[in-house]
């Protein structure tokens, strides 16, 4: 589902009415929880949080002119999704959230390398999703992009 906006705000607005509830916590979760430094913005065509060039000039590797995205929320077709990069890049976060996750959720965990697809809204787990936001500062993400990622 691409949706074509210019704010997080205005992504919401054009969300079925099913979604919007959904994608707003997780918004506000993700907001409330990240360190501070992330700038929030539309990133994708979806809502983004992403390290600024003032913080990281070089920007993405893909696209220098673009900032370094973190995380990012969308409305897919079948499913809301969070991508988060960390637990892409950081073999350590990503076990953790894997062996946190059925302490929360009793549904199987639905994830690809950085996206987390929650089918059903109400299987949302926000406390462990604001607890995972709190683990990577905007300095420890720069270095882990560049210990692993960046090309």
């Amino acid at each position: 589902m691409t949706i074509d906006v210019n704010t997080p705000d205005e992504y919401i607005s054009k969300l079925p009415e099913d979604r919007k509830v959904a994608v707003s916590k997780l918004r506000e979760t993700v907001k409330a929880s990240l360190p501070e430094g992330f700038q929030e913005c539309i990133s994708y065509k979806m809502i983004g949080y992403v390290v600024p060039h003032s913080l990281y000039v070089p920007g993405y590797h893909c696209d220098p002119k673009l900032p370094l995205p973190f995380v990012n929320i969308a409305s897919q077709k079948n499913f809301v999704a969070l991508y988060h990069s960390g637990i892409y890049a950081d073999k350590k976060l990503l076990d953790w959230f894997v062996g946190e996750y059925p302490k929360h959720v009793k549904t199987k965990l639905d994830m690809g390398k950085s996206c987390i697809r929650f089918k059903k809204m109400e299987n949302i787990p926000y406390e462990l999703i604001a607890e995972l936001c709190q683990k990577i500062t905007p300095k420890a993400w720069i270095a882990l992009y560049e210990k692993n990622i960046k090309r």
